[in-house]
């Protein structure tokens, strides 16, 4: 049987029998058809895939059309005011980062009911809305900041809310209105006292010994107004300098012997003593005249708001690349929440003590500035009954390298400074 396939193979193949022709022709009519049943099974599964393609894209949501204009977009990004947009649900639709600092936007809502009020008004109204509201900084705590605020139609769907923050502004136009009433008010009462003794002084020309006490108080109240004045000249010069032109190399040594000797009138007077103690041969750049101004006001308050027959020290030491001077005093002491404001223009902790020491209230500002100029800072470290601490911090010269051969300091040179165990045990306690 299996000779018998074989011989009809090749004799479809060959085609050398008349016999077995019909075979092969429906073997031939069988292949046509399978291939074209293929040929058909592959046009429908195409088709139907299309088809299924096309239903499948129908069912796709259409892709939503952008909220905002991409025009209003870019305007919005360069502007420096807080922005926020609205939409019709007073959703949040956009809100730039300033808006996000400064907490106006919470989980797509606007967290302010004041800037709520103003929005609502603009939807019924139509008219764009001003205001400057003071509202809190933050969900806790009793920070507060200004802000100038707008609210206007962007487009027929949206709002658009704009802020800007007033805080620092205004707080440096309190500061210098609060400048201009305070010195007005400081050089009215010298001027005032200087009057009132000259129309004294004339009644009591019979009167010498009149004449001589109303005399020595004109002379008090005369040096007042010239330390107000100066102080005052010397305050604008380190505020509108913005710097210290030329520094040098400035010896902490003669800064401090020339600031204890400055004071020392004044203490003498109250029997205090000053000691001056700490580290030697401390060196910073800067300017020597507005160091000494800068540690004297340090001691001349210092003297005033102790008592008596007291000491005061004034020392130096290095903390890393920092030189500290610290005055320390033993007297009424600065309550914690007034700390903060004592480096303010005319600030005092005591207004009554300060009429009486002839204070003007603007050394402490007078310090922070130099300090600030010389690239430094001023601290306070203060207990009321137990004294008070101001640290000048500067940052230290750069010492040269020691000379194989050390010169010799010269016989009479004169000692700077005079150290005492006393201060420097002060010095070093008392500092914070």
């Amino acid at each position: 049987m299996n000779s018998g396939r074989r011989t009809r193979g090749r004799a479809c193949a060959t085609r050398e029998s008349d016999v077995a022709e019909p075979y092969c022709g429906r073997v031939d009519g069988i292949s046509g058809l399978v291939g074209g049943l293929i040929g058909l099974l592959v046009g429908v599964a195409a088709t139907a895939a299309f088809r299924f393609s096309e239903r499948v894209q129908r069912r796709l949501p259409e892709q939503p059309q952008p909220e905002l204009d991409d025009g209003l977009v870019r305007a919005l990004a360069v502007l420096r005011s807080a922005a926020v947009v609205m939409d019709a649900d007073d959703r949040v639709v956009r809100a730039s980062p300033p808006a996000l600092a400064l907490g106006l936007v919470r989980d797509g809502r606007l967290v302010h009911p004041a800037i709520r009020d103003m929005v609502a008004e603009v939807r019924r109204d139509g008219v764009i809305a001003d205001a400057e509201l003071e509202l809190p900084r933050g969900p806790v705590g009793p920070g507060t900041m200004l802000l100038s605020v707008r609210v206007a139609q962007a487009t027929p769907q949206h709002l658009l809310v704009l802020a800007e923050d007033l805080t620092t502004a205004r707080k440096v136009e309190t500061m210098r209105r609060d400048f201009v009433v305070n010195i007005s008010h400081e050089l009215k009462t010298p001027v005032g006292a200087l009057s009132l003794l000259a129309e004294t002084v004339q009644d009591a020309a019979d009167d010498p010994a009149a004449v001589r006490r109303f005399a020595g108080r004109m002379r008090a109240e005369a040096a007042r107004l010239s330390q107000l004045v100066q102080e005052i000249i010397e305050l604008s010069r380190l505020q509108s300098a913005g710097g210290i032109e030329g520094m040098q190399v400035v010896d902490l040594d003669a800064v401090l012997a020339e600031a204890a000797d400055r004071a020392q009138t004044t203490a003498a007077a109250r029997r205090i003593t000053i000691d001056v103690g700490g580290e030697t041969g401390r060196t910073v750049f800067g300017d020597r005249n507005l160091l000494v101004t800068a540690v004297r006001n340090l001691l001349d308050n210092a003297v005033a708001y102790s008592p008596e027959a007291t000491r005061v020290g004034v020392g130096v030491r290095t903390v890393g690349e920092i030189v500290e001077i610290a005055v320390v005093d033993s007297g009424i002491g600065i309550p914690a929440h007034e700390q903060e404001r004592i480096f303010e223009r005319f600030y005092r902790v005591d207004q009554a003590r300060s009429r009486d020491t002839g204070g003007t209230g603007l050394g402490l500002s007078i310090v922070k500035h130099v300090a600030a100029d010389h690239g430094g800072e001023v601290t306070v470290w203060s207990r009321p009954g137990r004294g008070s601490t101001f640290t000048l911090r500067l940052p230290r010269a750069e010492e040269p390298a020691p000379s194989t051969v050390p010169a010799a300091a010269p016989a009479d040179a004169p000692r700077a400074r005079t150290t005492t165990p006393r201060a420097r045990r002060n010095t070093v306690e008392r500092t914070p």
